[in-house]
């Protein structure tokens, strides 16, 4: 009889501590008899005749584990009328598929082991949930693996970067990753004593524009003008262009494109670079004289090794695959409490009626967060006699004005 195996894949982009949760799922499926099987380019891999497949044995897992980046070849492909592989499945007597992604990987999991089924080929399905975003509603407000490590990396790139603008007297535009939610952003940016954060959140009682987006940064900029400090960082999540309307979007030139799950690719684009541009032509409008320059955070951030927070993480989460397979669970996310205890999250307890999963937010109302907002610079009603040297309507950069609070 064939020796039974597991099947690994990764979907979606990377996030640091990929490579600890491959790692430990297969030295614990390994110690247990198991064939380790790794597919390479996520669900491509199943709709392959041909599958591009690692075999894993305890040094190549021992190896990896701190690594950041995968090991295991990513993609974000999306399968549509392809013919699933099912000899993938027979042929290497696969009794557990273990996928590591987001919500868009989960669901897509379920299906194929829901197709598989009705071929009368079973197995079991769990899945890991990732993402730098932090915006999967994990129990407890628990954050995704890889998050704190980002988080960490942006820190350390921020701290640098507000030191360039205190020794070089400038202001600098930053942008960083978050397709739904501010998460990233806002530790970042609390981390690193930014004056100004402009994160989607802020907007839940106006509609975001990129005007708005400006007028936030000026109102930061002449607040400490008035102050005396000539420098600063202002750092914009890239969800803001998810919360524009497409008649919003097209005011800033770029035709953008969209990927396999219809979100803009804003990796095409250079997020800062758009904001500096629009900071720059209104800077001159109001005869301003102040330098800016766009920073891009993207990449950067997801390949960097984990932070030991990730990397114990991580290996909980690999090992809680074990524990849920063993309990005969299927169809279910692998999560971790602060207390460090594993339990599953089906699909079906988060996804609204529409089956997607809502983003969890970053909480604008939490103390955490009303507290960080008196920490930022910017203008309001006792400002204006000050702001009048620099601006003719002082009113429409009101930090409370503009987001209508």
């Amino acid at each position: 009889m064939k020796k039974k195996s597991i099947l690994l894949l990764c979907g979606g982009g990377p996030a640091p501590g990929i490579n600890a949760v491959v790692s430990t799922v297969a030295k614990i499926f390994l110690n247990d008899g198991y064939r380790v099987l790794g597919l390479h380019e996520g669900f491509k891999g199943i709709f392959n005749e041909n599958p591009s497949i690692k075999e894993f044995d305890f040094f190549h897992a021992d190896r990896i584990f701190s690594r950041g980046g995968s090991t295991l070849i990513m993609s974000r492909f999306k399968p549509n009328k392809e013919n699933l592989n099912t000899a993938l499945f027979t042929d290497n007597n696969v009794k557990l598929l273990v996928s590591i992604g987001g919500d868009d990987t989960a669901s897509t999991a379920n299906r194929i082991t829901g197709y598989l089924q009705n071929e009368n080929i079973s197995i079991s399905n769990i899945h890991v949930p990732k993402t730098i975003d932090n915006d999967l509603p994990l129990p407890d407000r628990n954050p995704t693996f890889g998050f704190h490590s980002a988080k960490d990396e942006g820190v350390r790139i921020g701290n640098t970067t507000y030191e360039d603008a205190r020794t070089s007297q400038n202001w600098f535009v930053m942008s960083t990753m978050g397709r739904s939610a501010g998460h990233l952003a806002f530790g970042i940016a609390a981390s690193c004593h930014f004056p100004m954060m402009v994160i989607p959140e802020m907007f839940n009682k106006t509609e975001v524009t990129f005007d708005k987006v400006v007028n936030l940064i000026i109102s930061s900029i002449v607040k400490r003008k008035i102050k005396n400090i000539h420098y600063g960082v202002a750092l914009i999540s890239e969800g803001v262009f998810h919360n524009m309307s497409n008649t919003e979007l097209k005011k800033c030139g770029i035709n953008f494109t969209y990927d396999d799950h219809g979100h803009p690719e804003l990796g095409n684009v250079s997020k800062a670079h758009i904001f500096n541009l629009l900071l720059q032509e209104r800077l001159k409008a109001l005869e301003l004289d102040i330098k800016t320059r766009p920073i891009e955070l993207g990449y950067e951030l997801r390949c960097c090794r984990p932070i030991g927070f990730d990397l114990t993480l991580c290996t909980l989460l690999g090992l809680g695959v074990k524990k849920l397979f063993d309990q005969g669970l299927s169809g279910c996310m692998v999560t971790a409490n602060s207390r460090g205890e594993i339990t599953p999250l089906f699909l079906s307890d988060i996804q609204g009626k529409d089956g997607k999963i809502p983003p969890r937010l970053v909480d604008i109302n939490s103390e955490l967060v009303q507290l960080y907002f008196q920490n930022l610079h910017y203008i309001d009603r006792h400002d204006y006699p000050a702001a009048k040297q620099y601006l003719d309507v002082p009113e429409d950069y009101d930090f409370e004005k503009i987001l209508a609070i």
